[in-house]
């Protein structure tokens, strides 16, 4: 598997297989940047959702 081929699209959902980082984790479930509520997960195929987001929406932190 090429380096290329660890991340991307196939049938429309998100993929990523690169080795899991903290880091990644944080970004993709705590993101404060992220408007979005589901985002794509930090290892494997599919969405993960972004809590900071859906705590925002539901008025449980503050807008950022």
């Amino acid at each position: 598997m090429k380096d290329g081929d660890r991340t991307g699209r196939f049938l429309g959902i998100p993929y990523d297989w690169r080795r899991p980082t903290r880091e990644r984790f944080k970004q993709r479930w705590w993101n404060t940047q992220e408007q979005k509520v589901f985002v794509p997960k930090a290892f494997g195929w599919g969405y993960a959702i972004n809590l900071h987001q859906l705590a925002r929406r539901a008025g449980l932190t503050k807008r950022s």
